[in-house]
């Protein structure tokens, strides 16, 4: 009884400090950048999807749901770096990933519109 009582207590821990965290993160540093303000917002995003998704019974829809919602939330980060970076190594980088994550988001729907 003891060992489930600590493993309770360990799982109530770990879910606060992963509220407290995802609320820190909800809440904007109003000193921040307009760049940093659009790369949380956009994890934030990609965040409350992906745990969605997991949430899938099937672990290879699971696994696809999540992926998709990564993979948006990279190309939302490689769009704000479009939107606001310079460097042309990272500007390139983006576009680069922006074209990748789009093909195995397109190769992931395909799979799961197959398993419906």
């Amino acid at each position: 009884m003891k060992m489930k009582t600590s493993l309770f207590l360990l799982l109530l821990a770990t879910g606060v400090a992963i509220s407290a965290e995802h609320s820190s993160m909800a809440m904007p540093d109003k000193g921040a950048s307009a760049s940093s303000q659009e790369y949380m917002s956009g994890m934030m995003t990609m965040h409350d999807k992906m745990m969605e998704g997991v949430k899938d019974p099937d672990p290879d829809k699971a696994f696809a749901k999540g992926m998709t919602a990564h993979h948006e939330g990279a190309i939302a980060m490689a769009e704000t770096e479009l939107k606001y970076g310079k460097d042309p190594e990272m500007r390139k980088l983006a576009e680069d990933i922006i074209k990748a994550q789009k093909g195995e988001i397109e190769l992931m729907n395909k799979w799961l519109s197959s398993k419906k």
